[in-house]
């Protein structure tokens, strides 16, 4: 079986697996290792954490998931200062993006939500990614997706990384243009939104990911996220792009090392 890497899992947020055992299992299964994102500082120091226990399999991303709170000033500040004094030790700034779920909540229940202070918070990371020359995890669906690409083109950020991705044919064109990623989750064994938006993209800008520990349904009804599942992710990739297992496999796993720079020394 080819190895694998999840691109994008919250390690920090298993409660019901410890993320010790869970990293204790990646050999078994032949997961090669994992990109963990954070959500705010208490997240990235938990993320370190973890990074520190198992170096040779968690790489890092610090960031502020856009669907919560804007942080204070200083709050801000404090984070964008620990991330800078640890640029070596991280892959990309991520999770970040837009509060595209909140504010669809906010508007089902007839609230005001604004939406400015999250576009000055993206671009505030967006501009530490640019000094830090580090590639951008981003959290940006539908037609929030057309905002941030522009504003990934205004501050000239090449390597960004859309996780979970959905959007227009048109916003899919634009982003395959720019040699944006988007990574793929275990539900494109049952939506076929997802199924075509894999017919759609390039192979060649794709990667796989479980956004682990969010569950999913279909042949994983019930079961507790884990890394592991990306494999059949894989494999039915491979199955829409016509294109032999191994062939596929060693794509995505390829496609993500040279992403977000991980040297084969680590994973071989």
């Amino acid at each position: 079986m080819i190895k694998a890497i999840d691109a994008h899992i919250h390690l920090d947020m298993y409660m019901e697996t410890d993320p010790t055992t869970l990293l204790a299992e990646l050999a078994e299964y032949h997961i090669e290792g994992l990109i963990a994102v954070s959500r705010h500082l208490d997240s990235c120091k938990a993320t370190e954490r973890l990074l520190k226990q198992a170096p040779e399999q968690v790489f890092a991303a610090y960031g502020y998931h856009p669907e919560q709170e804007i942080p204070t000033d200083n709050q801000l500040n404090e984070l964008i200062q620990w991330i800078r004094e640890r640029s070596s030790t991280m892959v990309a700034v991520g999770e970040i993006g837009l509060p595209y779920y909140m504010r669809l909540d906010a508007e089902a229940e007839g609230r005001a939500f604004e939406l400015a202070p999250y576009f000055a918070l993206l671009e505030r990371f967006l501009k530490l990614a640019a000094s830090l020359d580090k590639p951008v995890v981003l959290h940006a669906v539908y037609e929030d997706a057309d905002i941030v690409c522009d504003l990934l083109e205004k501050h000239g950020i090449k390597k960004a990384h859309f996780h979970w991705f959905k959007g227009s044919h048109s916003t899919v064109e634009r982003m395959i243009q720019a040699d944006y990623y988007i990574s793929i989750t275990p539900d494109v064994l049952y939506e076929e939104e997802i199924r075509t938006l894999v017919r759609e993209y390039p192979i060649a800008l794709l990667m796989v990911e479980t956004d682990g520990p969010w569950p999913f349904e279909g042949p994983f009804e019930g079961q507790q996220t884990h890394p592991r599942m990306i494999h059949a992710v894989v494999e039915q990739i491979a199955f829409l792009k016509g294109l032999p297992m191994e062939e596929a496999a060693l794509k995505l796993l390829n496609n993500t090392k040279q992403f977000y720079g991980i040297p084969s020394p680590h994973l071989f």
